[in-house]
């Protein structure tokens, strides 16, 4: 498996979440947001260096950041642009020209396990360009610009689509390249390759890989990794096998 550059978008200033701060600076089980993200990928063997995206007025807090966790595989910490695909092209340009195989995740995406992550790199090793996705649960209709019912979507059409996303290099810079040139905005990397009309594989995400949105996501994210620390910590239970007499 050819080793692998992630870019993480981190640039967004989390306004629904209401902290008044970049969201992924924000304490999760003490540490911030951004640092669980950043772990996952330290700790996998695949990956060879990662690239950071941040906005102009969080580099210096995202540099000591990365200090202070001892992270060795970052490559660059750099400035983001006005909307997320702009920070991902800033991004994947900062990677060094000798990675050919591109992971975007967001950053604030800290849940994404190193036994998901992995899977998913054994899953999409034969396609140019996939995705995380799962089922959506809700009934979805689409609604006109007065909130009018149009039609009801078939779920057995639909997923919800999630980071990581992995593409070959030169697919994912000529969709950027592209993109600019046309000025089409995507609300992801794999739209971007959708518009170009290169195939998007979706292959199994994990329910508890959310984006930190909201206050009530940082709450299931805090329970979520007490539940996962209770599960490594639990002693194992021995059962006597002698029978009373």
């Amino acid at each position: 498996m050819a080793k692998l550059g992630i870019v993480i978008p981190a640039a967004g200033q989390g306004k629904r979440m209401g902290a008044g701060c970049n969201k992924q600076f924000m304490k999760l089980m003490g540490q911030p947001i951004l640092a669980h993200t950043i772990r996952l990928f330290e700790d996998s063997g695949h990956v060879s260096e990662i690239v950071i995206v941040g906005a102009e007025g969080d580099i210096s807090v995202i540099e000591e950041l990365v200090h202070h966790h001892s992270f060795k595989k970052i490559r660059a910490i750099c400035q983001g642009g006005a909307l997320r695909q702009d920070s991902v092209r800033a991004g994947v340009q900062a990677l060094s020209p000798t990675i050919q195989r591109i992971v975007v995740h967001d950053g604030a995406r800290p849940l994404l396990t190193l036994q998901a992550f992995h899977k998913f790199l054994s899953e999409t090793e034969e396609f140019s360009a996939a995705i995380m996705g799962i089922p959506v649960k809700d009934t979805v209709k689409q609604i006109d610009l007065s909130s009018k019912v149009l039609e009801t979507l078939p779920r057995d059409r639909l997923c919800a689509v999630q980071t990581p996303q992995i593409f070959d290099r030169k697919l994912l810079e000529e969709a950027h390249r592209q993109a600019l040139s046309a000025g089409y905005y995507g609300t992801d990397d794999a739209s971007l390759l959708e518009w170009i009309g290169c195939p998007v594989q979706v292959v199994a995400g994990l329910q508890e890989n959310i984006k930190l949105t909201t206050p009530e996501d940082l709450w299931l994210a805090e329970r979520i990794l007490s539940m996962r620390e209770a599960r490594v910590t639990m002693p194992e239970h021995k059962t006597d096998t002698k029978h009373e007499r």
